[in-house]
């Protein structure tokens, strides 16, 4: 019964933030929707585990990283048909999804970015992701990766300049496309 009490509160406090992160990595609603899912069972399979070194939030954070990366790993041995290590910091963690109905919700400006995201490495995205979308502090990011908080400033500050090359050269693209 506390399993449960404890459960729905961490469910509560945090189900929305969880979706929106794993929406942003996978850009399908149905998939961050199953993904959230998953997320919650291994929390009641492994909150006995909790030893409180972070926050619920962050401990949370991190099931829903190990979630979305088992993700792309499982899609990108599908999708080559043969085991090719999957390395989420450097690969590209690339949504399946060419037209997700998340983007059609948004503008233009936050369409460029999320695409601009795309073509960041995976530590990258997921850092911009989780200290600009969700919103959390570099210390929260550095407990949910794992990593020091040096390591989180200097992956955002060359993921930030990844994005403003990125938005930069399609800006001058389309400039020059219209004239």
């Amino acid at each position: 019964m506390v399993k449960e009490s404890i459960f729905h509160r961490l469910y509560d406090l945090y189900h929305q933030d969880v979706f929106q992160f794993l929406i942003y990595m996978v850009k399908n609603r149905s998939v961050a929707e199953d993904l959230s899912h998953e997320v919650y069972v291994r929390v009641l399979k492994s909150y006995e585990r909790f030893q409180g070194r972070s926050t619920e939030k962050t401990w949370l954070f991190a099931i829903a990283k190990n979630v979305a990366i088992d993700y792309f790993r499982k899609n990108a041995v599908r999708s080559s048909h043969a085991f090719d290590a999957f390395n989420w910091e450097t690969d590209n963690l690339v949504s399946p999804m060419k037209s997700p109905d998340l983007l059609t919700e948004l503008n233009d400006e936050m369409r460029e970015l999320l695409e601009a995201l795309e073509k960041c490495t995976g530590d990258q995205k997921m850092v911009i992701i989780m200290r600009y979308f969700q919103e959390l502090s570099i210390a929260e990011t550095a407990a949910i990766l794992n990593w020091t908080e040096g390591k989180v400033k200097t992956t955002q500050h060359r993921a930030i300049n990844k994005l403003r090359e990125i938005l930069t050269t399609t800006t001058e693209e389309k400039e020059a496309n219209r004239g």
